[in-house]
């Protein structure tokens, strides 16, 4: 039982953290059609920023849960305003800007930090038992903010003014305009919305992932899956694939080993959208956010 429990655990986390790094491409790429290939790179540097908080002498939890969103968060701004603003509707731009901007940023961190120090920080909170068997606190205390931030965007997306201006100009942003919305400042704020998910997750995965400026790779590959199976509905989406993907990765990683494991979730992926090329929620959820 006690090994059954951990394990339930573990493939719980799993979901977790896939669905914690792709929820800010889903922001950007499901809402704003924008192929953002620096999205590990935003993870990145929210990351950097939890270590530079800290070796400086900032709290842990503020730098993860404050300084990382908006650090990474005024940065989406400022590509925002400086890079995507004049691609929108030109998907195959934004592909190769943003990986122009993804190359600049790994080149920029590697100057400062060095390319191969895999920079540390020691998860807190410890451990917890259960029966014979042990599951880090932080990562429990991960699977309960990344609930947390689903509600919060949901709740952002669908109660307030913001999430419906947001949502209006998505959806037709002539019909926004000419009713006064300044689709301009919403495109930037979403953006920097999304970028500032994005430094949250990398932030809050530092302590356990550790930090390097390549670990940018290591993030996309899985949010553009998670994402793209998901399909156009950004938490509907996210939070099915992630359950999908995440809860065979974890199964097939506890019987065969974790590089099986990545494999059974690409191999996942390539059938979801075999067999539906829309994406779960373009034929199930089709209605939801």
């Amino acid at each position: 039982m006690d090994l059954v429990l951990s394990l339930i655990l573990q493939i719980i986390y799993g979901i977790a953290n896939l669905a914690l790094i792709s929820l800010g491409l889903a922001i950007i790429f499901g809402m704003m059609r924008v192929i953002n290939l620096a999205h590990g790179e935003f993870l990145m540097l929210g990351g950097y920023t939890v270590v530079v908080a800290t070796n400086n002498g900032v709290n842990l939890w503020v730098a993860m849960l404050i300084l990382a969103p908006l650090v990474v968060g005024v940065f989406g701004v400022i590509v925002e305003r400086l890079l995507i603003r004049w691609l929108y509707g030109r998907m195959v731009d934004t592909l190769l800007a943003t990986w122009g901007l993804s190359l600049l940023c790994i080149g920029l961190v590697t100057s400062i930090f060095g390319a191969s120090t895999t920079t540390t920080i020691s998860p807190p909170l410890g451990v917890v038992t259960i029966g014979e068997y042990t599951s880090s606190g932080y990562e429990l205390f991960l699977i309960g903010v990344t609930v947390a931030l689903l509600i919060a965007v949901y709740a952002t997306l669908k109660l307030t003014k913001l999430g419906l201006l947001a949502r209006g100009t998505m959806q037709n942003s002539d019909m926004a305009a000419a009713l006064g919305v300044s689709t301009s400042r919403i495109y930037m704020i979403t953006f920097g919305l999304g970028a500032a998910v994005s430094g949250l997750a990398g932030g809050l995965l530092a302590p356990i992932t550790g930090v390097l400026p390549t670990i940018g790779s290591v993030y996309i590959a899985k949010a553009f899956i998670t994402v793209i199976s998901g399909g156009m509905a950004i938490l509907a989406g996210t939070t099915t694939a992630s359950i999908l993907l995440g809860g065979v990765n974890g199964i097939v990683a506890f019987l065969t080993g974790p590089t099986i494991g990545e494999v059974a979730l690409l191999l996942l992926a390539i059938i979801l959208l075999r067999l539906m090329p829309r994406g779960i929620t373009g034929r199930f959820f089709k209605k939801s956010l």
